[in-house]
């Protein structure tokens, strides 16, 4: 569920602790980058070779792992050949220079495999981000959480030739995003899904509002540390509730992704949402989740998939951080099954966060029937609903598509769709 999923390299559980040793210059100083390819997943590794009174400091990024500035002992450092290391990761490279790259082979903890670096660094495209002027109007607004003592701010986007004093209201939606404390675009690895859905569906008659999390971007206030996804859940209850106090729209419905599609759950069965969209929303027990997406990620690094609930259960965030301890705990299933509002569920069958075999049948199964909802499978989609090889969370950043156009445009014809 949290899209900041570390895999493969463990980047994201070591102690930044030393400093990297210090050589004469080189003329390898710069940066060099190049994609490292293990089993079914590719990594984007960046060395930086900086000069610094006459020396050379050397620092890793792991981009793909939203890592940055690791560093690195050398251990052999020419102006055609380096040799470094990582000891806290068990960590090595070694490579000489050849036709202007630097041809070496990684190791780590027994996996080995070449790694070529070219100079320069990754630069990536984005190209479904909406670039201003807009077509439409939006509005900076801010909204209150009385319970947990927060104020929400986000962006209300109108329709493109949105006219206030025409008789026809437009129908507006509510932005969840998933786990994990996110700005109001649900931005990772410069992609930003919400602002490119906002941008679509203004283009296409509907209205929406996406906010900061609680404690994050403009929105102040609300305890983050001991909240669950029940306190996250009365954040998007209040901006349904100033939607509706607007009264300037038909149906005020709500899009969540991933712990927002939760959310979107919770909120429907209390009859609080006219409909839900659901991006790959959980529809089983929380513990069964996290050990199937545990399963997953060991498989694409070629490890067997053996993670049991009760493993799941062992770990030490679960007993630590009150939300995975509510999350093991929590069974959509009752919150689902007294959802009578409209829903869409949909999942890409590539989603390893979300398992779509797992998870859209439980939600058909527990959802009321209705000519109305729709349940749906994309194939080679991710959790983010690009269009990926594997869907490791490697591959988010190294993706230029943001979002499926077919995503897109079915979220928007549903909706259009209800009367």
């Amino acid at each position: 569920m949290n899209k900041k999923v570390f895999s493969l390299i463990l980047l994201a559980f070591i102690t930044m602790a030393g400093q990297a040793q210090v050589q004469t210059t080189t003329a390898l100083t710069g940066s060099w980058t190049g994609k490292l390819e293990a089993g079914q997943m590719s990594l984007t590794l960046v060395f930086h070779l900086e000069q610094a009174d006459g020396y050379v400091i050397v620092t890793m990024d792991s981009p793909d792992q939203s890592v940055k500035g690791i560093p690195v002992k050398k251990e052999c450092l020419t102006d055609d050949s380096l040799a470094v290391k990582v000891e806290t990761l068990g960590l090595a490279y070694q490579a000489r220079l050849k036709d202007g790259k630097l041809d070496g082979t990684f190791t780590q903890m027994g996996f080995s495999a070449p790694l070529v670096l070219a100079r320069g660094t990754d630069e990536v495209k984005r190209p479904q981000n909406p670039q201003q002027p807009y077509p439409y109007e939006t509005e900076e607004v801010t909204f209150r959480n009385e319970k947990d003592s927060a104020t929400l701010a986000g962006t209300l986007t109108w329709p493109v030739g949105y006219n206030p004093k025409a008789k026809r209201k437009p129908v507006v939606v509510l932005f969840v995003s998933g786990s994990g404390q996110e700005n109001r675009d649900e931005e990772i690895y410069d992609h930003k899904p919400f602002l490119v859905i906002a941008d679509y569906l203004a283009r296409q008659g509907i209205a929406s509002l996406r906010y900061d999390d609680r404690a994050t971007g403009a929105s102040v206030g609300g305890n983050v540390k001991d909240a669950t996804s029940e306190d996250f859940a009365r954040d998007a209850d209040a901006g349904l509730q100033y939607l509706r106090d607007r009264k300037a729209f038909s149906k005020v419905g709500l899009i969540g992704h991933s712990e927002g599609g939760l959310i979107g759950f919770m909120l429907g069965a209390q009859r609080k949402t006219d409909f839900i969209v659901s991006m790959a929303g959980p529809g089983v027990k929380g513990d069964t989740l996290a050990a199937s997406q545990a399963n997953r990620a060991m498989e694409l690094m070629g490890l067997p998939g053996n993670k049991t609930v009760e493993d799941i259960r062992k770990e030490e965030k679960i007993q630590k951080v009150p939300w995975y301890r509510w999350f093991v705990d929590y069974d959509p299933s009752d919150n689902i099954s007294k959802t009578r509002c409209p829903v869409f569920a949909l999942n890409g069958d590539l989603d390893w966060q979300v398992i779509s075999s797992l998870n859209l049948p439980a939600i058909e199964q527990f959802l009321p029937k209705s000519k109305k909802n729709l349940i749906k499978e994309y194939p080679g989609l991710n959790h983010l609903f690009q269009h990926c090889t594997t869907g490791a969370t490697t591959e988010y950043r190294q993706i230029e598509e943001t979002i499926s156009p077919e995503v897109l445009s079915d979220i928007a014809e549903w909706i259009k769709g209800l009367k």
